[in-house]
């Protein structure tokens, strides 16, 4: 074997794999959205019928990999819970033995998904760089990662695929089918070498027919149950290469997927040692084991594993749920990720809902505040180590605005006094200001992002007005927060009179530019960044004007409705 070649296409297909993930999962959260989460809700929220549907789905692409992958990408994207991702985890088990029984009885595994990945690479970058509709260039977006996922996984196959002819390797493999733990040990490392169980258990199977384990069929089953097992264990590696940069969440179903699989191994093994499951299988199939009928029990074996595993785990998938869950704690960062007072029992009593909407327009506020200061912090000091927790903070952004907005929508539709009706559009549109203000915190790290790269320096007097700059901003949030915490219309009014300094300063600052610039004393690159950032925060105060005036006007537009110059 090359072992360059075996390293490079490893490392080539990896970086593919991971690559495409991300664009899938991107695509699909843009595409989506609430509407497929509903959707996916509605088919998952049975147990039985989420474990069918991760079956029919794997069976369709003949591809545990594929399934669990696209399970892993629509948990990151937020369309699937982590009970149900599990249960559509636990049919994929059941579907992928499919594959084994195509073998068995055609001797090939059936439908390629990598041989229309090519295509479909292709097909996803017109859809993305020709189209001019936007929902058409995320589906683009979709096809594209899918299509280079499973190219990944094509090189990562093709790169190890001088182990399938490998005498040294086969002997190997047949002696340590003498060994029930190392037999496990070794199809979990050739399933993670070829990336493919359906791949592994092919090998088996045609080494079994060759009669590379004797012709005592009885015996030679015994032998190869354990490679099989393996195999089991090693699919769940590609989940957890999926969702090795993912969401917390995914990550739990990439680990959920690993320990059933590892227990289910774990009580069937002694199992195997006694012969018992092999007995078992002998007894569910209706034919004798020969040599024409070897690969077929081989497959037999695979489907009744993975159907045990999964009767035995179905009523416990609320217990697996909580051990993921403890092995992978949520940090301290993504514990404010979410709302958490939007109880949807609490609409029936409108005051205390709007009470609650309220707790979450802070806790949102301080996100979208920790985002903006954060972002300028980390232009002028350099720091793209705050880049992707700017991001991050945006993302959660988003969240709120989503679940805030669905949570104020379902309470206009309760019996509300006119004082509460006319809250609710205010509180939208707060929301929507924060929403913004997440925005353009994520287009100064943008500019900080292109500072650094670039390698461009502020001058000392544009260093001191940047921070300068970052503490009016900071100065409006603590008095815009304030204002809303305790609808006080002096700190509010306060946050007003900060912002007319920035629009002072904004003028200000432009001229200061543009008279270093002109004096060379600034680049012209560093001088447009600095611009850029000073537009910006402006327009982070507009959107803080927008709170400030709805709490001076007591929530109420019809008292101080905000100027439409500053409503975005």
């Amino acid at each position: 074997m090359d072992t360059q070649n075996v390293i490079f296409g490893v490392l080539g297909g990896l970086g593919l794999f991971l690559f495409g993930m991300g664009l899938m999962s991107d695509g699909l959260k843009a595409v989506a959205g609430n509407k497929l989460k509903a959707l996916l809700a509605k088919l998952t929220e049975q147990r039985i019928v989420a474990v069918i549907l991760g079956a029919v789905v794997t069976i369709l692409v003949t591809s545990s990999s594929a399934s669990t992958v696209m399970t892993v990408g629509f948990v990151n994207a937020g369309l699937l819970t982590l009970s149900q991702a599990l249960c559509v985890v636990l049919g994929a088990n059941v579907g992928t033995t499919v594959t084994a029984w195509l073998v068995s009885i055609f001797g090939f595994g059936g439908f390629q998904v990598t041989g229309y990945a090519l295509p479909a690479i292709g097909a996803g970058f017109f859809m993305t760089t020709l189209s001019k509709v936007q929902r058409t260039k995320n589906i683009g977006r979709i096809i594209t990662g899918f299509g280079m996922l499973f190219v990944g996984v094509n090189f990562m196959q093709e790169a190890f695929d001088p182990i399938k002819d490998s005498d040294a390797a086969q002997a190997m493999l047949i002696g340590l089918a003498q060994y029930p733990l190392l037999a496990v040990l070794a199809g979990t490392i050739l399933t993670v070498l070829l990336q493919s169980s359906s791949a592994s258990i092919m090998v088996i199977q045609v080494l079994a027919l060759q009669g590379a384990f004797g012709t005592d069929w009885s015996v030679v089953m015994n032998l190869v149950i354990p490679f099989i097992l393996g195999d089991n264990i090693g699919t769940t590696i590609t989940a957890q290469l999926a969702a090795a940069r993912a969401s917390r969440n995914a990550r739990r179903t990439a680990m959920g997927h690993t320990i059933f699989n590892l227990i289910g191994v774990a009580y069937i093994l002694p199992f195997v040692w006694t012969g018992a499951f092999s007995n078992l299988v002998a007894w569910i199939t209706p034919w004798e084991i020969t040599s024409r009928t070897v690969m077929a029990e081989m497959a037999a074996a695979h489907t009744t594993f993975n159907l045990i595993n999964t009767i035995v785990f179905l009523p416990l998938i609320g217990l697996l749920e909580l051990s993921v869950v403890r092995l992978l704690p949520v940090k301290e960062y993504e514990a404010e990720a979410k709302p958490v007072a939007l109880d949807k029992y609490l609409l029936d009593t409108p005051s205390i809902a709007f009470g609650q909407v309220t707790r979450e327009l802070l806790r949102m506020s301080r996100i979208a505040e920790k985002a903006a200061t954060r972002a300028v912090m980390a232009l002028i000091e350099d720091n793209d180590k705050e880049l992707p927790y700017v991001r991050r903070k945006e993302e959660q952004t988003d969240d709120f605005q989503y679940e805030i907005t669905t949570y104020l929508t379902d309470l206009s539709r309760r019996p509300l006094s006119d004082d509460l009706s006319d809250e609710i559009p205010v509180l939208m549109h707060t929301v929507n200001d924060l929403e913004r203000v997440g925005d353009h915190a994520v287009n100064i790290a943008e500019l900080a992002e292109r500072k650094i790269v670039q390698k461009l320096v502020f001058s000392e007097e544009a260093h001191d007005e940047a921070k300068q700059l970052l503490d009016y901003l900071t100065a409006m949030f603590e008095q815009t927060v304030l204002a809303l915490e305790r609808k006080d219309k002096r700190a509010a009014q306060a946050a007003l009179e900060i912002e007319e300094k920035l629009n002072t300063m904004q003028a200000d600052l432009r001229k200061n530019h543009c008279r270093r610039m002109g004096d060379n004393e600034c680049s012209a690159e560093a001088g447009l960044i600095f611009i850029d950032l000073v537009d910006n925060v402006e327009k982070i105060g507009d959107h803080l004007t927008n709170i400030a005036q709805s709490v001076i006007g007591g929530l109420q537009w019809d008292h101080h409705e905000p100027s439409p110059a500053l409503m975005e």
